[in-house]
């Protein structure tokens, strides 16, 4: 009876302390739609498309996509990190939260490696480490990517669902291929044990 005490305590320093997840705004999350193959995930910021020309009508995207691309290469990040960018004509603006410190240095790194971009503003936050949070996580993971109906996202580089928990809230960011799939995850989600809230933020791809 004590331990179970002693977890409801823990429990509640975590929500008490916990990184508060704010809404993205403007900016977007690279997860946001299906992203490439860690081809070049050893060498970030190496391998690039046809540089985005100054003055063109498609400069704003096209800057935007490279930025985006360069992200989505980089080493160690995992299924409970999401990454934020957005692009106001030459500068970057970082954001999101990972749970790995050399990610939101990679990132920074890659981005001021894109030819055009001339500034970038790191904003990105690294998650408290937290035994319950990680508990969490590994929990959410096994809920949503063993379910059957949902085992189809479970293939690939590049995951579509990414689960962020910080002081057991939970931000579920990505894509699926419909609305029901979204809240199929969301149940799942909701399903873990410990968890406080369920924020779900998954994207219904068009024409999907």
């Amino acid at each position: 009876m004590k331990s179970k005490y002693n977890w409801l305590a823990m429990l509640l320093l975590g929500a008490a302390m916990g990184v508060a997840l704010p809404a993205a705004g403007l900016a977007k999350s690279i997860f946001a739609e299906p992203g490439v193959a860690k081809s070049n995930a050893a060498n970030p910021g190496q391998t690039k498309s046809a540089a985005p020309q100054p003055g063109s009508s498609t400069y704003g995207s096209r800057l935007a996509e490279e930025v985006r691309h360069q992200l989505v290469l980089i080493p160690f990040l995992s299924v409970f990190d999401n990454l934020q960018y957005s692009v106001n004509g030459s500068e970057v603006t970082l954001s999101g939260w990972v749970t790995n410190g050399a990610v939101k240095d990679d990132a920074e790194s890659a981005v001021k490696h894109v030819e055009g971009v001339t500034k970038v503003n790191n904003n990105i936050q690294l998650l408290p480490v937290s035994p319950m949070d990680d508990q969490i996580r590994h929990a959410e993971f096994r809920a949503i990517y063993g379910e059957p109906a949902l085992e189809k996202y479970a293939s690939g580089s590049l995951l579509p669902i990414h689960i962020i928990v910080s002081g057991g809230h939970v931000t579920l960011e990505g894509y699926v291929n419909s609305q029901s799939d979204k809240d199929l995850v969301n149940i799942k989600a909701n399903g873990v044990p410990n968890v406080f809230s369920v924020t779900n933020n998954l994207k219904v791809m068009p024409g999907r």
